[in-house]
């Protein structure tokens, strides 16, 4: 079954799709069959039924899946109500799928896409897994990392027909880094960031998940999964010193404790900017790996027969292609190849080998002192990378036919083309067959459906401006007859001599060199596996061991090897690691297996030591009446007989008799804000440990309002104060801005002192920091040489209908302007503004701030204000009259420092050259003072003028 999807340069109302039931004989158009008019995207063939197959719609154009149970022959259309971004097929049911859409929200369908039914909102793209037979135990659970609305990710999984907040699972209970969720065999790995560290943990065959043990001072930036084969973790991780190159680390078992392969392997960016590590797995051979090393600045090939214990220089071809020697000298010479693995399925990759043919390796590479990416040619080698040779003087694409009997060779270039090259004997002769009649300008080729066809299609354009041409190449002929033991000889894999690999001594069967047989499915391909006597290079260092030059395993610097008993109770054994361990998946016997194994000892007692406590989310910052979780970890001592202690600080403590009730946490809740010291104790018959935090509970604040005075004199200090609602925020830090500072004043207090040194108006501005929120606030205010103020009071009817809100103040602000431009017509350039103060000691009260201003005009103010002359109508028949009460110094909002902490800027201010005015509200209590309250005269409302 093959597909074709022809796509113009230019969107078009239909694109062009073909299909071929024949390996490319003949092609059927499917778009006669799907409708015309139909924009289809995308297609996909189930991968455990190729006769059903689905097609989506273009969503820019309507949202419907069309769907085949008969390899195409006919489509049945279905609305969705949702736009289709991306398929995931069960591995096992071919009914069951998972769509992820648009708008980043997962569906599941038990019915091949009919019916659709919602799991999850805010899915994190591609990190979405179906469950892996054998491990899961159901077969329709589903991994996910779901966001919530605040971007925050967590792990959950559920099953597809029962996904709802009630059966949803969180198996990791803490939240994890956006886009870090993987689920790959036995394994599922996840990142949590903490105080700007990436932490990595890991769970094995569903158990809890432990934190990845790298080496201490790794300090990783970056990580990637790169191999879980065999029931071991193969990882690159990118150093804090490191840029462009990753350091290769392979675990235990587990997948838990790592220890270094390879330094600085090369890295580079794929076509959608993902990673891609120049590491190579050689098909069919386990324990064989090339990696593309940097040293001093050249990159160079290197092998591994051992997982990454052991690593060389490859060995450069005796002769090139015209027979001439080549001298070239280890370890200033070598063979060095490209390893990249094509993203594209029409192109053959820099490097490749099949499982089918074990030992046979073609790739593109050059000789010389490092890798190059011009001078290339092409070389291959027959016994697993031991010896190589060479094929080609340029680049080509090779692929593999009939199980690997046969390789097919076509150049890579740019130029029209009309003849492949086809080897029967692993690459030592090539033979040259012509593919067209006329050159081709080949865009890529095909064969399918797996290696053991004999059929090519190779499709391309006979000029730059022409239809694509399709060529099937059919290589039946070529294979005259079936394969029989006279046409395999036996082949002995081999490190450079070494007849064990990986423990174990391997005969494999191979077709003859020139046998122009095809093979059957079923043929056997090793003949013999027998476990070897174990070596040295059968094992690796331990976690924490690092190899020197006498080829010992020695702790590290930074490795102490008793804080691997921190999980040991007393009574109980462990396995004391020797410094080695055997490479998982060696199956070597006997030899030295003994001496370097592990051995099983008694636990030790041991006093608590190294305890830590922390919160699940590694802040010191929580929420008011909000769950806290504390997490609690203690480098040694006897956890099954280890009293812990844990007080919140808040009068509230709790205690448990060992670590087990407390390994998923300790939560509680804050009822008040504040900071609190939260100590753990933890006690046992041979000793104790104490740790303590100070954890800041908070309140999210709202709002802050800035209050200052509108006016201030040069070269003295002003009180300034925020206001945080609400007020119970807990502790907050204050960010004070002034003018154009690039720098501000910080400060755990809600209020400052600043003095200003220049006239004119100047800008302040502050912001509040509550956790990981901030607000701010800014205000004028002008600075002056020097102004006196006016006192002034209000008949007691204005306040009784004070609603005490800013757009109160506001519209009296404007009604007082009116009521003052009245007396004199230069008023009218006045601009009001409302400001209010209040003070512990003083009564609410209004200042008129008049700046630079004539004289006669305060005069004619005065002389009206005496004779109360000012007054205003708040309402039909309530007269508001204004009086004239004290001369002060300077506003009532800097009469001193035993208010400045209460002082609330905000109500009135007239200005015109300079004039301002001030209304500052009262009080609801009335205090007595002698210069500011007269009983039975002057009640709730006072105004000031100040002048300059």
């Amino acid at each position: 079954l093959l597909f074709l999807t022809l796509v113009p340069s230019i969107r078009v109302l239909f694109k062009r799709i073909y299909i071929s039931t024949d390996y490319g004989t003949t092609y059927e158009k499917l778009n006669d069959k799907v409708g015309l008019k139909t924009v289809l995207s995308y297609l996909y063939v189930s991968p455990t039924n190729k006769r059903k197959i689905m097609l989506l719609s273009d969503p820019e154009v309507e949202s419907s899946i069309l769907i085949s149970n008969d390899e195409g022959a006919t489509y049945q259309k279905y609305r969705l109500s949702f736009y289709i971004q991306s398929l995931l097929f069960h591995p096992k049911q071919e009914d069951w799928i998972l769509a992820y859409s648009i708008d980043q929200k997962l569906y599941s369908s038990m019915d091949f896409g009919r019916r659709w039914q919602i799991m999850h909102e805010r899915i994190t793209p591609n990190r979405f897994y179906w469950s892996v037979t054998g491990l899961d135990k159901e077969p329709d659970l589903v991994h996910m990392e779901a966001r919530r609305t605040d971007g925050r990710a967590h792990y959950i999984t559920c099953r597809i027909q029962e996904c709802s907040e009630t059966t949803r699972n969180g198996p990791f209970l803490h939240y994890i880094d956006v886009s870090s969720l993987v689920v790959q065999d036995e394994y599922i790995f996840i990142q949590v960031t903490d105080g700007g560290r990436a932490n990595y943990y890991v769970s094995y065959k569903r158990e809890p998940f432990m934190q990845i043990k790298l080496p201490k001072y790794s300090l990783p930036k970056d990580m990637h999964i790169i191999s879980t084969d065999e029931n071991q973790v193969f990882a690159a991780v990118q150093e804090w010193n490191q840029n462009d190159t990753y350091n290769l680390y392979i675990s235990d078992t587990r997948g838990v404790y790592f220890t270094l392969a390879l330094e600085n392997v090369k890295s580079n960016r794929g076509l959608e900017g993902n990673v891609i590590i120049d590491l190579y797995e050689v098909a069919g051979i386990k324990g064989i790996f090339l990696a593309n090393k940097k040293v001093e600045d050249q990159i160079k090939t290197f092998i591994t027969y051992n997982k990454g214990r052991d690593w060389r220089l490859l060995q450069a071809p005796d002769s090139d292609l015209r027979g001439d020697p080549i001298h070239c000298l280890l370890p200033f010479c070598s063979l060095h190849l490209h390893l990249q693995i094509s993203e594209n399925p029409y192109t053959s990759g820099s490097i490749s080998s099949k499982e089918t043919v074990p030992g046979l390796l073609v790739a593109t590479g050059n000789v010389g002192p490092e890798l190059s990416y011009t001078e290339v040619g092409m070389f291959v080698s027959s016994d697993a990378g031991n010896s190589w040779r060479q094929i080609f003087e340029e680049e080509y694409s090779v692929w593999f036919l009939d199980w690997g009997g046969a390789l097919v060779a076509m150049k890579h270039t740019s130029m029209p083309i009309r003849h492949v090259w086809v080897s029967f004997d692993e690459g030592r002769t090539w033979n040259k067959y012509g593919f067209t009649s006329a050159p081709l300008f080949v865009d890529g080729s095909l064969v399918e459906p797996g290696i053991e066809t004999q059929i090519m299609t190779i499709f391309g354009h006979l000029s730059l401006r022409s239809e694509w041409q399709l060529i099937k190449v059919d290589y039946k002929s070529i294979f005259s007859r079936r394969c029989t033991k006279d046409d395999f000889q036996t082949w002995h894999l081999h490190n450079q001599g070494e007849p064990c690999v990986m423990g174990e001594r391997k005969i494999y069967k191979k077709r003859k060199a020139g046998a122009c047989c095809s093979l059957t499915r079923d043929y056997s391909r090793t003949v013999v596996s027998e476990p070897c006597i174990c070596a040295e290079w059968d094992f690796e260092c331990d976690y924490g061991y690092e190899r020197h030059s006498n080829n010992q395993c020695i702790p590290a610097f930074w490795f102490n090897p008793s804080s691997q008993l921190k999980e040991c109770s007393l009574g109980q054994s462990y396995l004391n690691s020797t410094g080695y361990r055997r490479i998982v998946s060696n199956n070597c016997t006997d030899g030295l297996q003994e001496k370097y194994a592990a051995r099983s000892e008694q636990c030790p007692g041991k006093a608590p030591r190294g305890l830590h406590i922390l919160t699940s989310t590694g802040k010191l910052v929580a929420e008011q009446g909000y769950n806290t979780t504390f997490i609690i970890r203690m480098e040694e001592g006897d956890l099954q007989r280890t009293n812990i202690q844990l007080d919140f600080g808040d009068g509230t403590a709790v205690s448990y008799a060992n670590f087990s009730p407390i390994e998923d946490g300790i939560r509680h809740i804050y009822k008040s804000t504040g900071i609190f010291q939260v100590t753990a104790y933890a006690e046992n018959n041979l000793g104790s440990d104490l740790a303590a935090l100070f954890l800041h509970v908070v309140c999210p604040v709202e709002r802050v309002d800035l209050r200052v005075p509108f006016v201030a004199i040069r070269n003295k200090e002003v009180n300034l104060t925020a206001v945080v609602w609400p007020s119970q925020s807990g502790t907050l830090t204050y960010f004070w801005w002034f003018g154009n500072s690039t720098k501000p004043f910080i400060t755990l207090d809600s209020s400052i002192s600043y003095t200003f040194t220049s006239e004119g108006m100047n800008t302040i501005t502050v912001q509040v920091s509550a956790g990981s929120i901030l607000i701010q606030d800014t205000k004028d205010i002008a600075v002056h040489e020097y102004f006196q103020s006016q006192l002034l009071s209000f008949s007691p009817n204005l306040d009784y209908h004070n609603p005490d809100i800013p757009e109160w103040r506001e519209d009296i602000g404007r009604v007082i302007k009116r009521a003052l431009v009245q007396l004199h017509s230069a008023l009218q350039l006045c601009s009001i503004t409302m400001y209010e103060i209040s003070m512990s000691s003083l009564p609410k009260c209004y200042h008129l701030d008049i700046l630079n201003y004539f004289f006669q005009t305060v005069e004619i103010l005065f002389n009206a204000l005496n004779q109360n002359l000012v007054q205003f109508e708040l309402k039909p028949g309530v007269e508001v009259i204004v009086y004239v009460t004290q001369l002060t110094l300077a506003p009532l909002v800097d009469s001193g420092a035993g208010h400045s902490s209460s002082a609330m800027l905000m109500l009135l201010s007239v200005v015109f050259v300079g004039l301002a005015v001030f209304l500052i509200y009262k009080f609801k209590r009335y205090v007595a003072t002698s210069l500011y309250f007269k009983e039975n005269m002057v009640k709730k409302l006072e105004m000031s003028l100040v002048f300059t």
